[in-house]
């Protein structure tokens, strides 16, 4: 039984799932909306949005935070000085998620998620 046991594994081991989660949560911030698969899109939902409260708090201990978990230093630029600011009047749930149906080669289902303006 899997009780009280969260996050997927997604076929990986951890080290390998983690660097997919920071890649991901990256493109996401840099491009405002990226496509993957659904299963993919839950996991890093959370993570996206942990890091955007991290943006909101703006302090330097929270940058801090977010340079050791994104992998580029522009996108946590503008994570907090462009993106945060814009959810300051908001108290959590940054991120859409929209399925888009089946990936053509395997049938996995895909999904698209996105910044909420």
């Amino acid at each position: 039984m899997r009780h009280r046991i969260a996050g997927r594994k997604l076929g990986r081991p951890s080290y390998h799932r983690w660097s997919l989660y920071r890649n991901q949560v990256t493109a996401l911030l840099a491009n405002a909306r990226i496509v993957t698969t659904e299963a993919k899109a839950k996991e890093i939902k959370s993570l996206a949005d942990k890091m955007i409260t991290l943006g909101k708090d703006g302090s330097l201990a929270s940058r801090r935070r977010a340079l050791a978990f994104i992998t580029d230093e522009e996108v946590v630029r503008k994570l907090f000085e462009e993106i945060a600011p814009g959810y300051s009047d908001r108290a959590g749930g940054y991120t859409r998620l929209v399925k888009l149906g089946h990936r053509r080669g395997d049938n996995a289902p895909i999904a698209q998620i996105e910044l909420i303006k």
